[in-house]
Order: structure tokens, then C-alpha cells, then sequence
């Protein structure tokens, strides 16, 4: 790649940022507009469950196939087909006339929003080559993925009171134009040295292993988990499971490295990832249900309800390298862990004639566990592995913590849906007594996330001492 001066270099981290501040928006708007959507399309509740799910698990399942795209074939080029999948199926969405239909877009959404994380996170780190710039380029993109969190309610919430839930798809439009035009200019074309090869069939494993799964888990409230199609699902998701690990541990170049498994931090980091992820997944997602159906705000007022716990998130992950400085990872991991353990605990209690003060109070602190753990467990994952993998084994990471954002949304939702029993989401009492054991499962994934975090952040015997004792 060509050196760039510091202008062009703020051009290119410009780009990278407005991509993934779309991105962040998309995943937490969409919770604001399920009740407006409900009533258009008419949808159940399984089918908002997949509106939300779909996209998220599309994203997740081609994240890692997508930058290893980009490292062959060029980063730029990925970036840009990302950017306009991810446009063109915003559209689609905007102007989707049934449920089944969205579902479908919202998939091409997400395989567009594939290609913009992890593309966008090597162009910025092989723009900036002094590590100290690095740093804050990275602080500033990882940033800018939390501003689209936190603006996703908010705006999605006055968009959808003023123009209806087709507008919060609509918004992308104008980010995905003016993300093209500059990318165009000023962002320079990269690839790897040595890139990894496709493994298409890998890939084809991840999808068939994490679709079936998925449907299962959303359908089974309402249809059995006896039912024919759910245990076809279940052998497909099995079969494809037990494939991938013979598949990939025989490859050179895997899609998923099966030896970083043998590392303990790395699985911690997997174990606790996989539990932060789907606790937000099914958080914001009852969340925006039981703020706009039992306690009927309307959607503006839930998007700056929701403010709260994705604004707690976003300025506590541009905090926490810091604080680890000062404090430790490992306490600090635990604290976060311990943060979305009683904020699970308190929501559970909840009713709806509890005070204001209390669901801030529970909000800040979801948000606060998920914006410290998040750095700190991916940062805690890679630290024993070799550098030249760090960026793999992140991106597996970061990848099933993005599959249990929408398993998260399908066993919280399903929970609900169980416990409903027929009634109507409108109804407070059946609701808050339904949605319960959510809560507590949120509680529990607080407590397990605290656990895990000693795993990840425990000190490892130094080369002398394990020389000493065979044991270690």
C-alpha cells in the first residue's frame, strides 16, 4: 500500500468509523420499531424474534470468511461490496410487504455488514504503522461502533414516532452513499502478505450448524421440541458441528483454528464472549418489548430509555483499557461480570410499578458490564497466543460473541413466548411474570462472566518457574 500523509490517514479512519456507526445502528435501532412492525405486518413474536436474530447471525457466520476476502483479494474492494449490500438490502428492507420477505433482506444485511467490521479493522491497522497511532485510531473506531449502539435507540425511537418503523432502514441510505463516495477517494487499496486460503467449506459448516440451531430454539415454544421440523434442525445443527471439527482440525489453513482450543485463556475468552453477547442480544430485546408493550412509551421514549444502557456501554468501553492500567484486568473483568449479574437480579424483580430510579439504575449497569468485559476478554484471549494469530483468533472471538447475540434473542425470546402462554405482550402482569426467568438467565450469564474472567486474566508461571515445576 502506498504511505499516506496524516489527512488521507483521517480520511480512511473517517470511512472505517461512518461504516461501523451504521452498522451499530442497525443492531440496536430495530428494537425500538418491533412493536410498530408487530402491528403492520402483523408479526408473532418468533418473527420478530427472527427479524432481530437474522441479521445478526448472517453477520456473524461470514465475519471471518469476509476477512480473509479482503486480505486475498483487497481490503478496499471488500469493504466497498459491504457497503453496498448492506445499502441495497436497507432498501429492500424499507420497503419489504411481509414478514417472511424482511426476514430474507435482513439476512442480506447482515452478510453485507460482514464484510464491514472486520475489513475495516485491518484497513485501519495497516494505515496507521506507528503502534502509538494505531492505538487511537483503533480507540477511535471501536468508538465510533459504540456511538452507533448508543444513537441506534434514540434515533430509531423519533424516527420511527415521526415517519413509522420503515424509516429506521431508510437512514442507512445516506451513510452508505457518502461511505462509498469517500472510500472511493481516499481510502488506499491493501492485502496481506500471506493470506489465508478459502475454506468455502468450512463456511458452509458454520451456516448449516448455526441457522438450524437458531430456528429450533425460536420454534420450539410454539410448535414442540418434539416437533418433526425442530429435531431435523437439531441433527442438521449436530452433524454439521461434529463436520466442522473433523473438517477443519485436517485442513492447513482453517477457517477456525481448532488448535487455539487448546489454550484455557482462549476457550475462557470463547466461554465468557458467548455469555456477554447473549445476555445483550436478549437484553435489548425484552428490553424494548417490556418498555413499549407493558408500560406503553411510545417508541421515542423507550429509544431514550435504552439510551441509557447503550450510552453506559459506550463510554465504559472507551474506558476500560484505562482502567485495566490502573486497576487489572482481573478485577476489573470480575467487577464487570458482577455489574450484569445484579443488574440481572434487579430487572428480575421488577414490576411494573417500579420506580424510574431503579430500571436507571439497573440500565447503567448492564451497560457498564458489557462495555468493560468486552475489550478486556478479547484483549485476555489473544495475550497467550502467538502475535502473528492475534488477529484470527479476535476475530473468532468477536465472532461467537456475535452468533450468541442472536442465540441470545432466541432462548430469551423463546422463554418469553413459553411463558406468555397465548396472552398478549400488552398485558403487564402476564408479561413481567413470563419474561422472569430471563432475567435470572441474564443474571446467571453475569456470574459466569465473572468466573470466566479469572480464568482468562490468571497470571501463567513465568518460563523459569515452569522449568522448576513440572507441574506447571
Amino acid at each position: 500500500m502506498p504511505p499516506t500523509g496524516p489527512p488521507r490517514r483521517h480520511l480512511v479512519l473517517a470511512v472505517c468509523s461512518a461504516a461501523v456507526i451504521m452498522v451499530g445502528i442497525d443492531v440496536t435501532a430495530l428494537n425500538v420499531a418491533l412493536p410498530a412492525m408487530e402491528r403492520e405486518l402483523r408479526a408473532s413474536l418468533p418473527g420478530m424474534q427472527w427479524a432481530v436474530a437474522a441479521y445478526s447471525l448472517a453477520m456473524a457466520t461470514l465475519m471471518l470468511y469476509a476477512g480473509s476476502t479482503g486480505d486475498r483479494i483487497g481490503r478496499k474492494r471488500v469493504l466497498m461490496a459491504g457497503v453496498a449490500v448492506f445499502t441495497a438490502a436497507s432498501v429492500l428492507c424499507a420497503l419489504a410487504p411481509s414478514l417472511p420477505l424482511l426476514i430474507g433482506f435482513r439476512v442480506l444485511q447482515g452478510a453485507g455488514a460482514a464484510g464491514l467490521g472486520p475489513v475495516a479493522m485491518a484497513i485501519v491497522a495497516n494505515t496507521f504503522p506507528d503502534e502509538h497511532e494505531r492505538i487511537r485510531a483503533m480507540g477511535v473506531w471501536m468508538g465510533a461502533y459504540g456511538i452507533g449502539l448508543a444513537l441506534g435507540p434514540v434515533v430509531g425511537g423519533l424516527l420511527v414516532d415521526a415517519a413509522g418503523w420503515r424509516s429506521v432502514f431508510w437512514l442507512n441510505v445516506p451513510f452508505g452513499v457518502v461511505s462509498t463516495l469517500f472510500a472511493l477517494r481516499g481510502v488506499p487499496e491493501s492485502r496481506a502478505e500471506r493470506p489465508r486460503r478459502p475454506d468455502p467449506v468450512g463456511q458452509l459448516l458454520v451456516i448449516t450448524l448455526l441457522g438450524p440451531l437458531a430456528y429450533a430454539v425460536i420454534e420450539a415454544p410454539r410448535a414442540g421440541w418434539t416437533a418433526p421440523v425442530v429435531l431435523a434442525c437439531l441433527a442438521v445443527a449436530v452433524a454439521s458441528c461434529a463436520g466442522l471439527l473433523g473438517y477443519e482440525r485436517r485442513r492447513a489453513e482453517p477457517l477456525i483454528e481448532p488448535a487455539f482450543f487448546r489454550d484455557a485463556r482462549f476457550c475462557g475468552a470463547i466461554a465468557a464472549s458467548t455469555a456477554v453477547f447473549g445476555t445483550f442480544g436478549g437484553f435489548f430485546f425484552l428490553t424494548a418489548l417490556y418498555l413499549q408493550n407493558p408500560l406503553r412509551m411510545s417508541a421515542s421514549r423507550a429509544g431514550l430509555w435504552m439510551l441509557v444502557p447503550a450510552g453506559a456501554l459506550a463510554l465504559s468501553s472507551v474506558c476500560a483499557a484505562r482502567l485495566a492500567r490502573r486497576c487489572g484486568g482481573r478485577p476489573l473483568l470480575a467487577g464487570a461480570g458482577g455489574a450484569l449479574a445484579v443488574s440481572g437480579v434487579l430487572t428480575a424483580l421488577l414490576t411494573a410499578d417500579s420506580s424510574w430510579g431503579l430500571l436507571a439504575v439497573e440500565y447503567v449497569l448492564f451497560g457498564v458490564g458489557v462495555g468493560l468485559a468486552t475489550p478486556l476478554i478479547i484483549t485476555a484471549g489473544v495475550s497467550g497466543l502467538p502475535a502473528d494469530r492475534a488477529g484470527l483468533a479476535s476475530g473468532m472471538i468477536t465472532t461467537f460473541g456475535r452468533s450468541s447475540f442472536a442465540m441470545g434473542v432466541a432462548v430469551l425470546g423463546a422463554i418469553l413466548n413459553a411463558g406468555l402462554r397465548g396472552a398478549p405482550l400488552t398485558d403487564a402482569s402476564a408479561f413481567t411474570s413470563a419474561v422472569r426467568p430471563a432475567w435470572w438467565i441474564l443474571a446467571a450469564g453475569g456470574v459466569a462472566t465473572a468466573l470466566l474472567g479469572l480464568l482468562v486474566t490468571a497470571r501463567r508461571p513465568t518460563p523459569a518457574a515452569a522449568a522448576r515445576d513440572p507441574a506447571c
